[in-house]
């Protein structure tokens, strides 16, 4: 087991690095765990985790290597996260609706009312993640590109590091008309210095960008529902910081894992496909020392 990541990335002197990343004492990058996600989650200590990125199965919508669906406790999972997760750490909810008889079926808004009113955490933010296309026609109704990213955070969030992408219309010009002017408490007015508009600005909460199966192109995927790389990374690089444990209880894949630890991170996945987790720890390991427990 690796005791420290490269110190190019900037991490924490192992010293330093928080108790909730120990092991018996002892740092790990990452670790990979078999099982359903709520057993797997039980083992974790409390405010274990500072970010959790993960998209679950929702309303039978892909069937997996066991050949069927997948059965799982969504209430005593969220329940678990909320546990494991620090004050002030947050869950990324990836997820979306199916719709049966001409009607969504509304699982996801009963989750996140769920996860604010039976669990604790607040909805920091509901995010967007905008697909460039739809993968089926609909009929009766728009095609269908996008899917929802809730933003749960257990208290105010402890980190945001927003992504200054987005590039301004207005870059290089004066951000006002007239006289930029505040009014102050007496009823006075104060001229405020002008501001010269940057070339980028933060993100809007409506994130577009490819599927999984746009970004890789003529390649057999390992899984049926694979998050893109993009996505993970970008929550990543928003909710935690160099150093922090970033966990996945709907691993798949390991999507989140190669993410986290390509950006400094560290990572907890469990998965309850017995192929599936074989495959992620090789995957895992070939990019970061493994611990397995």
């Amino acid at each position: 087991m690796s005791d420290s990541l490269p110190p190019s990335l900037g991490l924490k002197p192992n010293s330093l690095l928080p108790a909730s990343l120990m092991v018996s004492g002892v740092p790990y990058p990452s670790m990979v765990l078999e099982g359903d996600s709520v057993e797997c989650l039980k083992q974790v200590p409390d405010e274990h985790f500072q970010l959790t990125v993960t998209s679950p199965p929702y309303d039978d919508l892909r069937s997996y290597q066991s050949g069927g669906k997948l059965d799982w406790d969504f209430k005593e999972t969220a329940r678990q996260l909320y546990r494991t997760t620090c004050v002030g750490g947050v869950v990324c909810w990836v997820v979306n609706d199916s719709t049966v008889k001409g009607a969504e079926s509304l699982t996801s808004a009963r989750q996140k009312i769920f996860f604010v009113d039976e669990c604790g955490f607040q909805v920091h933010d509901t995010m967007i993640y905008q697909k460039p296309n739809f993968s089926n026609p609909s009929k009766g109704r728009y095609h269908q590109v996008f899917e929802y990213v809730f933003v749960l955070s257990k208290g105010k969030p402890r980190c945001f590091n927003p992504i200054m992408d987005r590039r301004n219309i207005s870059a290089g010009k004066d951000g006002s008309m007239g006289a930029n002017t505040c009014t102050q408490s007496d009823g006075s007015k104060v001229v405020r210095k002008r501001r010269v508009v940057s070339e980028f600005g933060m993100r809007h909460n409506i994130w577009k960008g490819n599927t999984r199966g746009q970004e890789e192109m003529c390649q057999k995927l390992k899984h049926p529902a694979m998050m893109p790389k993009w996505l993970a990374r970008d929550l990543i690089l928003s909710f935690s910081d160099v150093g922090d444990l970033v966990a996945d209880c709907f691993a798949g894949s390991g999507t989140t894992g190669i993410q986290a630890l390509k950006y400094g991170r560290r990572s907890w996945l469990c998965d309850k496909s017995s192929e599936y987790s074989k495959s992620l720890r090789t995957t895992i390991q070939s990019h970061e020392t493994l611990s397995l427990y």
